[in-house]
């Protein structure tokens, strides 16, 4: 809240006083003649002054999106946008789920907390309509939870289903609840986070908010408030009451049917009417001493009118479309839910308040003010000049605010002019600004977020605010329009390898079968649960715990494979032939990377200042995997050897904030960045972002693409020789022959499936001995393939920022009221729509098709084959807004981002591969707004089998963060014969696409001289009870996933985190539970030891492994000097032998588990890493590290 301090200013003023008294004038004050910023620090300033709550009524959504940005920078304890839909109210269907939820959020806290004075809203004149039920009804249907509470968990049920609420396995989307046991959880549509309960008997004994992603538990909270899910349970209550007459006639029989069952139909909003004879509006919620401040009256009325006049026409029409007469539409369906827009300004006046204009005219209005703002000139990377202007205004006595998202690099600049200001870290700290101010020095404060702010001077309250337009030229993009808060993203990642009873397994010494269920036993004593696999000549029960051995069977046939036998020997067979292939793959594998880890790369120096600070002025807080991944590609670049390194994550969830910090990393170091863009439209955005990003700083960033002219081009290629050029972004033109640098240090590729064959010849030359930085969102499957043969390195981004949210995907038919509901949908809310066809022949013709369809509709052409130029205007002018709709081609795969658009539809859509269609699909949705995409195919066409798959597949992983798994499904779909050839795709067939894989990384390590051999997975065998009871985990979906999470684990750190998240989630852990993660934890140890099995020997314990007595030897040097006798090495026929621990068979099950884990641990601390170092020599050196640390 960087302004917080310059509002305090301004409200304490004599001048503030004066013109508080004037709005309580009987002429309303219009105050007027300043910019959106100045108007918000004036409205901020007054209604703080006088300790109300505030409420600004502006013309647009998308003004109220740019002022709730503004605001937030004001100090406010909350600041909050109202949504409203630009719908007519009397549609058969209802607005999206995000506005209703964005209303109730905004009205739960208006009755939570009616004295609240610190709080902001912001609304368009929308607001000020009838539509809403009456604040008793909605507050009669709300509920608080508190701690302490008695609730019967049967009845708590039936309120939230009554309430809307939706019953769930687990929690992911507001509206919905679970129960597990005594724990609840909740998603509130009123609440940023979802809740969850947990009780003690029938107390409610603690409520805490968790992270719908990771579903661990947040901060612990005393009370929850309830609201509906929505309007429409309180008006078909309402109505089921009452019934009025001709309700049949509105609503059908059907959904008549349905309300007087208890059922909510569709489109209730439109009978508020007959539910309350007069709805109420906002104003109905806010406290008597609220100000409302009404921004650009005029504007206001004429975007209203437009408004009011539609929903008039449209309830005729639809009356009409009824069959009701004028007397019946009157009687029986009143239009109450508009009126004049005159009249409803009115009734905002009955609140103290003023009105605010931009323009300053000549009127004759009774008491207006002039706050004669004036902005502050720009001068970008002139600080010579601004430092002139700022001790100008010293001078003048002027205080002067700096703020920037790289404050401290602004001060130094500015010092380096002799204009001295001082950077106030704490924006909170009062006393230390107020003392500067007094001293006129000055402000500098950071700010980050995107307010769109713009310096501006008051003369009359003598304040002037600097801002990095002014410092550097950067202009902030904000977000258009409503985004509904969360603190995290509701959203969790698909498991590709999600096994349901029917599906395919492989299992590694039994070969295909075919899962059935999931069983309990009892053997010998030890209960567990057993997976049921058919096989040709019998059933096979697996143990949960050794589900690391069974995998979902991939491949790239369409015809299921044949269930192998168990006893038979085809299996190994085949597995030894693909044993033998997959060992050539590795060889070639393991050459190709050998050549490049030799090749000498540059070594970049460690972070700087001037870094540290560019990743500060991000305007969002970066994501985990962000800063993971950040992380993985700086530690690649100070290696010697060149980074090959691919990022893979979804669009928009921030792989270019990754590229930008490496590219500023290899800049800074005194190299040259070329990124390639596969379209000339990516690559001028990419161009764009990194130009802003860096403007601060004296680095050169051009654009080669076919919209240069020959002399540019010249240009910039001789200034890429001559070093003069500090990066590079471009497409296909960087890889022609004129492109030479003079020290190339970094090439970036974004979204390498797109270039052609050719091109990725020219890239691998152009790669050789640079580090690589690969973006993608699909990777095409060799990339993927290569990346999970751990031959390259990858970082995967799957965290989602907090505000975005899963795309909503439709399948349909082609149907012109399919299409022409779509976008009509999206236009309502303000938005604009993308529709894309596979050709650009026949383009004029759906083009036609959609004018006539839509009257007025805006509509613009774009494809690949348009003039030069042209195509450029065209994408220019519907990013500014200038179109509703845009007919395009596959030309907005690739990275083109307009945050208004929020609709795709995409025709033909069974003509486009899995990796287009997800990348088509991820142009909307990028804003935080409910993004819709549709999928149409011809109604009357037969779909391949590939084609079905293909959109079957792009519906199932709707989740956000699921590219990484698509294109895992891609290589399934589209086959992988192109990555391996004809021999290597029938080993796969053969196998499976998971096994192949798994021996392909065993081969590596083999090839790569491990000593200890790689052993599939460990068996035990020891009489455990360890299994996770169907009292804790209800869902057998849910049981599946949590053996097979702890399976996933890798080291015993990852299963501490594991326990924690079910302790969490479903409560205690059941001492079944325990042993289970206990064994699991030996597994992992007993593995990386090389030993392939643990069993009992009575009196002993055998521990079976491949491994030679050398390399025991070696494992044993771990263990004190008194043990080695105890465990002792025996050779076995062929590969399987055994160490025998002698002894340890005979002690209580316990000791024996804690026993092994010691020994296990310390003969594993004998293996050495990657360069050859073991656990106890990285101790040592650590502790070296740590004296020398202490002497210094």
């Amino acid at each position: 809240m960087p302004l917080r301090s310059l509002v305090r200013q301004l409200q304490d003023s004599a001048l503030s006083g004066e013109l508080l008294d004037r709005s309580r004038r009987t002429d309303r004050l219009l105050m007027r003649g300043a910019g959106r910023c100045s108007r918000a620090l004036v409205a901020s300033a007054l209604a703080r002054r006088d300790q109300r709550p505030l409420l600004i009524v502006v013309p647009t959504l998308e003004e109220a999106g740019r002022w709730t940005a503004l605001l937030d920078l004001m100090g406010w304890d909350s600041v909050s946008l109202y949504p409203t839909s630009e719908g007519s109210p009397y549609e058969p269907f209802d607005p999206t789920s995000e506005i209703i939820w964005g209303q109730l959020q905004v009205l739960s806290d208006l009755l939570g907390d009616p004295d609240g004075t610190n709080k902001a809203m912001v609304a368009t004149e929308r607001c000020l309509q009838p539509h809403l039920p009456p604040p008793q009804a909605l507050a009669d249907q709300c509920r608080s939870l508190k701690r302490g509470d008695e609730l019967d968990l049967e009845q708590l049920g039936e309120h939230l289903a009554h309430l809307g609420y939706e019953r769930v396995s687990s929690i992911d989307q507001e509206g919905t609840w679970s129960r597990r046991g005594d724990i609840v959880d909740i998603f509130p549509v009123s609440s940023e986070l979802p809740v969850r309960l947990e009780f003690f008997g029938e107390e409610l004994d603690k409520l805490r908010e968790f992270d719908p992603a990771s579903q661990r538990s947040l901060d612990a909270i005393e009370q929850l408030r309830l609201t509906p899910t929505g309007f429409s349970p309180l008006i078909a209550d309402r109505l089921r009451d009452e019934m009025p007459e001709g309700i049949e006639r509105l609503l059908g029989d059907e959904a008549t049917e349905a309300l007087l069952e208890g059922g909510t139909p569709e489109g209730m909003r439109r009978l508020m009417g007959l539910a309350w004879n007069q709805p109420a509006s906002l104003l109905d919620y806010l406290p008597e001493r609220c100000c409302v401040l009404i921004d650009e009256r005029r504007h206001g009325l004429a975007h209203g009118q437009q408004w009011l006049d539609h929903a008039a026409d449209h309830h005729q029409e639809m009356a009409a479309e009824l069959g009701f007469s004028e007397d019946e539409r009157d009687r029986l369906w009143p239009g109450v839910l508009h009126r004049d827009i005159s009249e409803a300004y009115q009734t905002a006046e009955a609140f103290d308040g003023f009105d605010l204009a931009e323009l300053l005219e000549e009127d004759a209005h009774p008491n207006s003010f002039d706050l004669a703002s004036r902005p502050v000139p720009a001068y970008p990377n002139q600080f010579g000049k601004l430092g002139e202007l700022i001790k100008g205004y010293q001078k003048d006595k002027t205080a002067v605010w700096l703020v920037s998202a790289q404050p401290s690099r602004a001060v130094a600049l500015l010092e380096e002019h002799d204009c001295i200001s001082r950077f106030v870290p704490n924006s909170g700290d009062a006393p230390a600004i107020e003392r500067l101010i007094q001293q006129n020095t000055p402000v500098a404060l950071k700010t980050r977020g995107s307010a769109e702010l713009e310096g501006v001077q008051l003369p009359p309250w003598r304040v002037a605010l600097v801002t990095d337009r002014e410092f550097f030229g950067q202009q902030t993009l904000t977000s258009s329009g409503y985004v509904r808060r969360r603190r995290k993203a509701a959203s969790r990642t698909v498991d590709p390898n999600k096994m349901r009873p029917g599906d395919f397994v492989v299992h590694r010494n039994h070969g295909i079968g075919r899962f059935k269920t999931m069983e309990k036993l009892a053997v010998s004593g030890d209960i567990r649960d057993y997976l049921v696999v058919q096989y040709a000549d019998g059933t096979l029960r697996v143990a949960a715990d050794q589900l690391g051995s069974l995998g979902r069977y991939r491949a790239t046939s369409e015809t299921p494979p044949q269930l192998s036998r168990m006893g038979g020997s085809a299996w190994n067979k085949a597995k030894e032939r693909a044993k033998k292939a997959v060992r050539k793959v590795a060889m070639d594998l393991v050459k190709l990377y050998a050549e490049r880890h030799q090749a000498n790369g540059y070594a970049f120096p460690v972070d700087g200042p001037w870094q540290i600070e560019l990743e500060e002025s991000f305007p969002f807080e970066p994501t985990p995997d962000q800063l993971k991944a950040t992380a993985d590609v700086k530690r690649d670049m100070e290696k010697p050897e060149p980074m090959d390194r691919l990022v893979c994550g979804d669009v928009g969830f921030g792989k270019t904030e990754v590229a930008i910090r490496a590219i500023f990393k290899a800049i800074t170091a005194g190299k040259q960045v070329a990124m390639l863009a596969p379209t000339t439209v990516l690559a001028q955005q990419h161009w764009r972002t990194l130009s802003e990003r860096f403007a601060p700083y004296p680095i050169k960033v051009a654009l080669l693409n076919r919209f240069r002219t020959a002399s540019e081009r010249k240009g910039i290629l001789d200034g890429l020789k001559a070093g003069t050029v500090d990066a590079v972004v471009g497409t296909h033109q960087l890889l022609g022959k004129g492109a030479a640098f003079n020290q190339l240090g970094l090439l970036v590729v974004d979204e390498e499936q797109r270039f052609g064959v050719n091109q990725k010849e020219k890239i691998k030359v152009l790669r050789k001995d640079v580090d690589v930085l690969t973006l993608s969102a699909t990777p095409i499957p060799r990339t993927l393939y290569m990346s999970l043969s751990g031959v390259r390195e990858m970082s995967l981004i799957t965290t989602p920022p907090p505000l975005r949210r899963p795309i909503k995907t439709h399948l349909a038919a082609l149907d012109p009221e399919a299409v022409r509901s779509a976008i009509r949908q999206e236009l309502d809310r303000g938005g604009q729509v993308f529709y894309v066809v596979p050709r650009v022949e026949g383009i004029e013709d759906v083009a036609a098709g959609l004018r006539g369809m839509l009257p007025g509709l805006k509509l613009l052409v774009a494809h690949g084959q348009m003039a030069e130029g042209e195509l450029e205007s065209a994408m220019v002018a519907f990013n500014a807004g200038e179109a509703d709709v845009m007919l395009c081609t596959t030309i907005v795969e690739s990275g083109l981002d307009i945050p208004r658009v929020n609709t795709i539809l995409i025709e033909d859509a069974h003509r486009f591969g899995l990796a287009q269609l997800y990348q088509l699909r991820g142009r909307v949705g990028r804003s935080g707004i409910q993004a819709h995409a549709w999928l149409f195919y011809p109604g009357n066409a037969s779909l391949s089998d590939n084609a079905r798959q293909r959109l079957r597949a792009i519906q199932e992983f709707a989740q956000l963060g699921s590219g990484y798994q698509l294109a895992m499904r891609d290589m399934e779909i589209r086959g992988v014969g192109n990555l391996l050839g004809v021999e290597q795709s029938g080993q796969m067939e053969t196998i499976g696409f998971d096994l192949y894989m798994e021996m392909l990384q065993e081969s590596l390590a083999e090839i790569q001289g491990q000593d200890i051999p790689s052993v599939e997975d460990t068996q035990v065998d020891l009489q455990v009870t360890a299994f996770v009871p169907a009292d804790w985990i209800t869902d057998p979906d849910e049981k599946i996933s949590a053996y097979r999470a702890a399976a996933d684990c890798t080291s015993s750190e990852a299963l501490v985190e594991l326990a924690a998240g079910w302790a969490d989630r479903y409560g205690a852990l059941p001492g079944a539970v325990q042993s289970l993660l206990q064994l699991m934890d030996l597994k992992l140890l007993a593995k990386r030891c090389g030993f392939s099995r643990i069993r009992p020997e009575k009196p002993n314990i055998a521990l079976e492994t491949p491994m030679e007595e050398p390399a025991f030897r070696m494992l044993r040097q771990g263990l004190p000097q008194h043990l080695h006798g105890r465990l002792i090495y025996q050779s076995g026929s062929g590969i399987q032998h055994k160490v025998l621990a002698r002894g340890l068979g005979v002690l209580p099950m316990e000791k024996q588990l804690e026993q092994l884990m010691e020994w296990l641990k310390q003969m594993a601390a004998q293996i050495p890493d990657v360069n050859g170092r073991t656990a106890s020599e990285m101790e040592a050196e650590q502790k070296r590290r740590n004296d020398q640390v202490l002497r210094v």
